[in-house]
């Protein structure tokens, strides 16, 4: 793939958005969360895209503060436009920790957020504190959801207050089971609810 510079002339030289090259991150929907069960994007639900308009989604969590301590915070797919939240994921998971006191650290595999064909949530964080200045926030990335060909990738990164003062960064990585295409994401807590903090939809083309 070759390299392209770009020069004020170039920029200025850009008539259409046609004319931006692919890469170009669009927003598509926003949810903001309050005492929220769920926070699902369907596709063609409330403005929502989530088919073969774009090659790569991308959601943006934004201090995601849980309702009660110790919460764990994932997602799950679906294929028939959030009738049911269950494909069947595999999936591995690292988390890097460290205390504020700096006594404790630590890069470890985590065998509690890995999944082994399971329709069950697929967590992005563990022991999430909701004291006030707790929260989590960070990104996932899904790969050509509306393949009906090949499985669905994906790949995460959360960054957290734990519970007991530690900063936790997780990262996921796994695939969605199905050449169905997946046509709806839901981000729920294993428990209690998603008292506040916002989920971003982008389309990345």
């Amino acid at each position: 793939m070759s390299l392209v510079k770009y020069n004020n002339n170039s920029i200025s030289a850009v008539t259409s958005a046609a004319s931006i090259p692919s890469g170009a991150m669009t927003l598509i929907k926003t949810l903001t969360a309050s005492s929220s069960a769920t926070l699902s994007f369907v596709d063609g639900s409330d403005g929502v895209v989530l088919d073969s308009t774009y090659p790569i989604y991308l959601f943006k969590f934004i201090n995601i503060h849980p309702s009660i301590d110790n919460a764990e915070f994932g997602f799950n797919l679906s294929v028939d436009s959030g009738s049911n939240y269950n494909v069947t994921k595999t999936s591995s998971a690292f988390v890097a920790y460290h205390n504020e006191s700096g006594s404790d650290a630590a890069l470890t595999y985590d065998t509690q957020m890995d999944l082994a064909q399971s329709t069950g949530l697929q967590l992005l964080t563990r022991d999430l504190g909701n004291d006030n200045d707790q929260n989590a926030s960070g990104y996932l990335h899904l790969f050509n959801p509306s393949s009906t060909t090949f499985v669905k990738h994906y790949l995460g990164v959360c960054n957290e207050a734990q519970l007991q003062d530690y900063i936790q960064t997780y990262h996921i990585a796994g695939y969605g089971n199905t050449t169905s295409a997946v046509d709806a994401v839901q981000f729920k807590m294993s428990s209690g609810n998603i008292d506040a903090g916002d989920i971003c939809l982008y389309g990345i083309a």
